[in-house]
């Protein structure tokens, strides 16, 4: 069942979003919609401690000629936030997938931001005829690119966190001088438990420490696009040419920016997804059967 919260909502002054809940088995989630129905869909996941809100600005220079979906992933943003288990990434790559065929979206390439990344091959692997093709944006591609940070601890006792324990437990996730986390993205961690934001977290540990990604990205023959700031303080950068294992795979360094592109320069990040989209989104009215 799909539950509307009302209808459409403003996004970044300009634009209007469609909001909705989609009640599945295991949590409701939350999804929104932009541009055209009738073009060719951009699926966003975004990463851990995140939600749909990180792509605001990037959204407007998308949906003008594409069909942009976005979700919260479960225990994230205004999806469900259950106690249990339920927080691996294939389970999450799963829901992602009954909620791509809930809103009739066809075959997408798929953008995943840093642990979002995971996510979308996942779900390539699980649904290899839903994926036309997949861009990931900082996404760390094993777990020994990963860089270490005390400031990113916090204790069961600190939660929920206070503005600035967020700061600081994001303050690696960005690079570009003088940008400043906004607000919206602050209350996204506070509106998470503890549970949520630390199992999501073991999630992707697991996931990485199963099968580095270029290897599971490879046999796939999906294309594949991969973004990264050259500055990025949680993934070394160097590591992104780990992706060329990927046969015909397409890797971009960015230079001045770090861990989130999407938010740090969505003009610069936004012209890479669109070139890429042109060439590998197909429009719902070309999507074959799906297999696979």
């Amino acid at each position: 069942m799909t539950i509307s919260d009302g209808g459409p909502h403003a996004n970044g002054g300009a634009e209007t979003t469609e909001s909705s809940i989609l009640s599945l088995d295991d949590g409701d989630i939350h999804v929104c919609q932009d541009g055209p129905r009738d073009a060719p869909a951009l699926l966003l996941i975004h990463g851990s401690a995140s939600s749909t809100r990180s792509w605001d600005p990037l959204v407007p220079l998308l949906a003008a000629s594409h069909r942009v979906i976005r979700i919260d992933l479960l225990g994230h943003g205004r999806s469900a936030k259950p106690a249990g288990p339920g927080y691996a990434l294939p389970d999450q790559a799963h829901r992602v997938g009954e909620a791509m065929d809930r809103l009739g979206a066809g075959r997408v390439v798929v953008i995943g931001h840093s642990s979002g990344g995971a996510v979308a091959t996942a779900l390539a692997e699980q649904r290899p005829g839903l994926v036309d093709a997949l861009a990931l944006i900082n996404t760390g591609p094993s777990l020994d690119a990963f860089i270490a940070s005390e400031s990113a601890a916090i204790s069961p006792s600190q939660w929920p966190p206070t503005d600035e324990l967020i700061r600081r437990f994001a303050s690696t996730g960005f690079s570009r001088p003088g940008y400043r986390i906004p607000q919206e993205l602050l209350d996204e961690v506070r509106f998470m438990t503890y549970h949520t934001l630390t199992a999501t977290m073991q999630g992707t540990r697991d996931y990485l420490e199963q099968r580095a990604l270029p290897d599971r990205l490879a046999p796939l023959g999906r294309p594949l696009l991969v973004i990264f700031g050259a500055d990025d303080r949680r993934w070394r950068s160097s590591s992104a040419a780990g992706y060329h294992a990927v046969p015909g795979a397409e890797v971009v360094l960015l230079p001045g920016l770090g861990h989130s592109p999407n938010l740090e320069d969505p003009p610069r990040t936004a012209t890479l997804l669109l070139a890429f989209a042109a060439i590998h989104a197909t429009p719902p009215t070309d999507h074959p059967a799906e297999a696979g």
